[in-house]
């Protein structure tokens, strides 16, 4: 992993280092907790930063055998250390290899391969530097060139942090919120009543009718959007569509509220509406609207009732997609208010399907409104990036592709970029050994940079979003 890591040609060389290596990152979705930015946690080791909440080393920790004790149980931090330090060698052709030793590199200066021999050094080195100021979370951005953090946040969460940090004034990354509204939108589950109720007080207002429910979810669109939130998340697992009315709608709202449970049909009306509404909410607002496709959560039952969701049981799912999502854009197209809309699948099976389908719906003078999202999830490795933007270029266009995304609870995932753009550099670079595109440097350069930064800077707009302390 020397200088021209994933580089095998001269041109993708001179791409990478000339041309995209130093550009800032703008990560518009991620997981990451705004309290902790605002509170500029420091970490007292390397486990916190690196194992807390990271599935990705969960999963292949206990592919190595690793007892759940050591991976998500109440070992200590250093003994979970160890056992990630002896899983990290048998993760070679994973990203996580690649990711592991980047961050070591680019974070802490140390190029030394984890293994179970160099563990005790690592943890000593680096625990060592977290300990010191310029190691806090803030200082871990700033140092990885972040101009934008796009959180994930329910509809109706306080965005107290997100706040504060405006008040504050001084931390000079944009940190905005996501409005990721998918407990309002799963009808049938149990959470769905008592998120209502959530909803209700977070609105200030009441909700006995789907009407009210509407006018509460416009409410906190708009308190989103005045502490500059331009971007929401939905999470369709399956896509559904079915033509509906609001009666019948606000009929299934009732059912639902009384405890009943809806039938499917019922269920794919509601979210149908909804998600139309909310559509054009955020077209009159200027936002982007990003779906993310065909996961399949909570696989393993026994492990769901004793650790929760987000813990490594999920994995992709083979629902068809195409018919109902051309259905939920063109009901939006048909009244001009399809918002900018990213899509993503979890089954790189899609690929080619989405990028067809958002050629449907270009338009409005916006460059690349509808996009294929970078390779997500269990897709975000060499082979899977590569995937996706042959098949975006394909099909579409590849040049105004908004690029990367961290999607990540960790700080340290920053690196995620550049080995992003370093698979960016390679792909440009081949094309033209193969003789596929010109040796026109000032073309590639353009192409690569906006693919790296300019896109998305452009996309989204966030420099423009309003806020005041």
């Amino acid at each position: 992993m020397g200088e021209n890591f994933l580089l095998s040609n001269d041109v993708a060389v001179e791409l990478y280092h000339q041309y995209a290596k130093d550009l800032p990152i703008i990560d518009y979705h991620c997981h990451i907790s705004p309290q902790e930015i605002y509170e500029n946690k420091k970490f007292n080791n390397i486990t916190e930063v690196w194992l807390y909440g990271d599935h990705y080393k969960w999963r292949a920790m206990r592919a190595n055998g690793v007892e759940e004790e050591l991976v998500t149980g109440s070992a200590s931090d250093y003994d979970k250390f160890l056992a990630w330090a002896k899983t990290v060698p048998m993760t070679l052709g994973n990203p996580l290899y690649n990711w592991t030793h980047l961050e070591l590199q680019r974070f802490f200066g140390i190029y030394d391969i984890l293994n179970e021999k160099t563990a005790p050094m690592i943890w000593e080195k680096v625990n060592e530097l977290l300990n010191q100021d310029d190691f806090t979370v803030r200082e871990l951005i700033k140092k990885s060139g972040v101009k934008v953090i796009c959180t994930t946040d329910d509809p109706v969460d306080s965005l107290e942090y997100h706040q504060k940090l405006i008040a504050e004034g001084d931390f000079p990354v944009q940190v905005l919120p996501g409005f990721r509204p998918d407990k309002g939108l799963e009808i049938n589950r149990d959470t769905f009543t008592p998120w209502v109720e959530q909803l209700s007080q977070a609105a200030n207002t009441s909700i006995a009718s789907y009407d009210e429910f509407l006018v509460a979810l416009e409410s906190r669109i708009n308190f989103f959007h005045e502490l500059g939130g331009r971007v929401s998340d939905h999470a369709l697992d399956k896509v559904m569509f079915a033509p509906t009315t609001k009666e019948e709608v606000n009929a299934i709202f009732q059912k639902a509220l009384s405890g009943e449970k809806v039938t499917v049909e019922e269920e794919t009306k509601y979210k149908s509406y909804t998600l139309v509404f909310l559509g054009k909410k955020y077209a009159s607002l200027g936002w982007a609207m990003q779906f993310h496709i065909n996961a399949l959560r909570n696989n393993n039952g026994r492990m769901f009732e004793e650790l929760g969701p987000d813990t490594g049981y999920d994995c992709m799912n083979d629902d068809l997609v195409s018919k109902p999502l051309v259905q939920l854009l063109n009901t939006l197209e048909s009244e001009n208010l399809l918002p900018k809309t990213i899509l993503y699948s979890c089954n790189p099976r899609d690929n080619q399907l989405l990028s067809s389908i958002i050629g449907s719906f270009q338009g409005g003078g916006i460059r690349g409104k509808m996009q294929v999202g970078t390779a997500w999830w269990f897709n975000d490795h060499k082979d899977g990036m590569l995937d996706q933007m042959k098949a975006l270029a394909n099909v579409g266009l590849f040049s105004p592709f908004i690029g990367m995304l961290t999607d990540s609870r960790s700080f340290l995932s920053y690196t995620r970029h550049e080995y992003f753009r370093r698979i960016v550099c390679q792909l440009v670079g081949e094309w033209v050994e193969n003789g596929e595109a010109p040796h026109d440097m000032e073309l590639l350069g353009s192409i690569v940079q906006g693919i790296s930064y300019y896109n998305a800077r452009d996309y989204f707009q966030f420099e423009k979003a309003l806020i005041k302390g």
